[in-house]
């Protein structure tokens, strides 16, 4: 049985500082552009949104704390346009710094139920490097007022393979994020991107095989420690999978709205423009593409075999009437152990998680 939700994703541009990493639609708040980018986002949903039930709602940056309390109220406001009779879920992302007791209260009103945190690293060098603030006695003193306040369901974000790291500061950092005990991690290799400070700088990536072993340890350790690893990068006590996310992985159709946002409705995925003058004007969408049917059996491939399940063979034959393995050169990668078939499902053997863009890249 296929789960036919929509999901809604929403972009805040703004931050407070940009960190050196990021590569993501942003601009330092201002005020002024502030709101009048929640008046157009307004505009937009009121435009776009056809009526359907929401399943789950994300929030996310930018950093949308960093917003003003009005301004965020503003914001949970518009998810009133929407029908939430069926929500599941519904994740709002903060920085440390900005949680407070009135921004807690003002995200339960609006029925927020699951936050999203970036801590990225407690290690003093790093932080330095990318541009952050977040110290572990701090962050154990809002973890202890999220859940005083009934907040069940967290992430914490971990980036890893800064230059210079070693194989112990990993080790610390996740040992005290353990510490904290989330309900769901989310664990990045640091990708130098184009037009980032850190390129800007020269700053080169961390040789490819301390990668590699940086996260073979990430993934056996947050497995012993009862984390379920069920995509790529990301780990989750039982019963708390981003369901979010899984949208995007399972290629079921979501919105989304704001600058630099991305969607699959009806079909086709479009990009809105990452320009916030454009967007402030109205002009939402810079690119969409109605897909074949090929296209869109790409993209479930794709997408589904980043989770360590995999995708499921009966289910992609009962939803696009084709055998996947007559589409794909799945056969060779099952022989040379790139692939595994198991219950059913064909996944990336959890050995070569570490090269899946290289297999996908065999693939399609």
């Amino acid at each position: 049985m296929f789960d036919n939700s929509i999901s809604v994703y929403i972009h805040i541009p703004f931050c407070q500082k940009i960190c050196t990493y990021c590569d993501f639609c942003k601009v330092l708040y201002n005020k002024e552009w502030a709101v009048n980018y929640l008046k157009k986002l307004k505009e937009e949903i009121n435009e776009r949104y056809m009526g359907e039930d929401i399943k789950t709602i994300y929030i996310g940056g930018g950093t949308p704390s960093c917003l003003s309390l009005k301004e965020i109220e503003y914001l949970l406001s518009l998810t009133k346009f929407f029908k939430i009779t069926k929500l599941e879920e519904f994740t709002f992302e903060c920085n440390i710094e900005d949680i407070n007791v009135e921004l807690l209260k003002l995200l339960k009103e609006y029925g927020v139920n699951r936050l999203s945190i970036g801590i990225e690293s407690f290690d003093t060098e790093n932080l330095l490097l990318m541009k952050r603030t977040c110290s572990y006695k701090d962050t154990l003193a809002k973890m202890e007022l999220m859940r005083s306040l009934g907040f069940n369901n967290i992430n914490l974000d971990l980036i890893y393979a800064l230059p210079k790291e070693s194989l112990n500061i990993v080790k610390n950092d996740l040992k005290l994020l353990l510490k904290l005990n989330p309900e769901h991690i989310s664990t990045y290799s640091l990708m130098i991107e184009d037009n980032t400070f850190l390129s800007y700088r020269k700053i080169h990536s961390i040789d490819d095989e301390i990668d590699a072993k940086m996260y073979e340890y990430i993934c056996k350790k947050l497995t012993k420690s009862g984390y379920t690893h069920y995509e790529v990068s990301n780990f989750a006590k039982p019963g708390y999978f981003s369901k979010h996310n899984l949208c995007y992985w399972n290629n079921l159709e979501y919105y989304g709205f704001g600058c630099g946002a991305s969607g699959y409705i009806a079909g086709v995925r479009y990009n809105n423009t990452r320009s916030l003058s454009n967007y402030l004007k109205g002009e939402y969408i810079s690119s969409d593409e109605l897909l074949s049917k090929e296209k869109i059996m790409e993209y479930e491939l794709i997408l589904g075999l980043r989770k360590l399940e995999g995708i499921n063979l009966k289910e992609f034959y009962d939803k696009y009437h084709v055998n996947m393995q007559s589409l794909f050169p799945i056969k060779p990668l099952l022989k040379n152990g790139d692939l595994i078939y198991k219950e059913g499902n064909i996944a990336i053997n959890p050995d070569k998680l570490y090269i899946m863009n290289e297999i996908l890249l065999k693939l399609v």
